[in-house]
């Protein structure tokens, strides 16, 4: 008996013993984070922003907008073909005169193919004739949207001598008073045809060939701020105020042109308050009447004291023109009273 209670007792011992060896062992469960784990970059492979690689390749890829449909190099542009409402004209930043020649950005043009006619010695020549102007011309003066704006000559213009005929010459430009140092500005984009010196008139001077296919001259300057062929932005300061040449103190002579005739430079601003009328000037053969009626004969009587030399200047002709017209040698003796052909 006490034999079966221990052979009962090591049988149960042995089959608990193999329960728990064969008992399945579960793995115990863990709940995954769904979210991402965020990446630290390396410092090492950060990159900046490099601001002067994106403004060279915004430029390489819009240079060509100049000559978009804008342009025929196989032919040479009359002022009518310009297209004077559209002032798209993308930024160059490289810009240098070579004779009669510009350079924007590395690719030549001939300055006369693209402005109609270039000339950093003469104001006017265009030779354009207003007498048989018959067209409409509508210049649009700046836009924003394009990137292109306008400015005043000065931060004041306050005139003291207006276009028109004075006393014995046509006056064709504006006069805006100044302190002798003032700086002047463009007044629309472009760029500087003439920098120069007239002795017995404007004195210092420079002349704008703007976007919209105008000029604007600046005269009896104290000293230059540009170069030939520099390219401007309206507001920039081209120069500084003075009382050099024919002038009685220190102001700005201010022009206006259209093929390199002058305009009433009030037809634009209005100076009283130092703003544009418009943003589109209408250039028609009334604008042009002042010249037309110019350019009729004239016939000045000699006075005391005077010779071909102060009657040139006076007229603002030369000496040879006047001798031609008349028949005449520079070393002619004149006569008080003597009529003589100006023009």
């Amino acid at each position: 008996m006490g034999i079966r209670i221990i052979i009962l007792i090591v049988t149960l011992n042995l089959c608990v013993g193999f329960s728990e060896a064969c008992a399945q062992i579960f793995p115990k469960i863990i709940k995954k984070d769904k979210t991402p784990p965020v990446k630290v970059p390396d410092a090492r492979n950060l990159q900046t922003f490099d601001v002067e690689e994106y403004l060279y390749n915004l430029r390489k890829g819009t240079d060509s907008l100049i000559y978009q449909d804008r342009v025929d190099l196989r032919r040479r542009l009359s002022a009518v073909s310009e297209d004077t409402l559209t002032l798209i004209w993308a930024p160059t930043h490289q810009l240098a005169q070579v004779s009669e020649k510009i350079q924007i950005d590395s690719i030549w043009i001939t300055a006369y193919e693209y402005y109609s006619s270039w000339d950093s010695q003469r104001i006017d020549s265009y030779g354009f004739d207003p007498k048989g102007f018959k067209d409409t011309v509508l210049i649009k003066l700046f836009d924003p949207f394009h990137g292109t704006n306008w400015s005043s000559p000065l931060k004041e213009t306050k005139i003291n001598s207006e276009f028109g005929f004075r006393r014995y010459r046509w006056h064709h430009g504006t006069d805006l008073d100044l302190n002798r140092g003032d700086p002047v500005y463009s007044v629309f984009d472009g760029i500087v045809r003439m920098r120069s010196y007239d002795r017995y008139g404007y004195g210092y001077y420079v002349v704008v060939r703007h976007k919209n296919g105008l000029e604007t001259l600046y005269g009896h300057l104290s000293k230059y701020n540009v170069e030939i062929g520099q390219e401007v932005k309206a507001g920039e300061v081209i120069a500084y105020g003075g009382s050099t040449g024919r002038s009685t103190g220190p102001h700005l002579h201010f022009e206006v042109r259209y093929q390199g005739l002058s305009i009433n430079p009030t037809e634009l601003f209005d100076f009283s308050v130092g703003r544009l009328k418009n943003s589109v000037y209408t250039v028609t053969s009334n604008s042009f009447e002042h010249i037309i009626k110019m350019r009729q004969a004239v016939y000045h009587r000699v006075r005391s004291g005077e010779n071909l030399s102060v009657i040139a200047n006076r007229y603002r002709t030369s000496v040879r023109s006047i001798t031609r017209l008349n028949n005449i040698s520079s070393k002619s003796i004149l006569r008080v009273g003597q009529r003589l052909r100006i023009r």
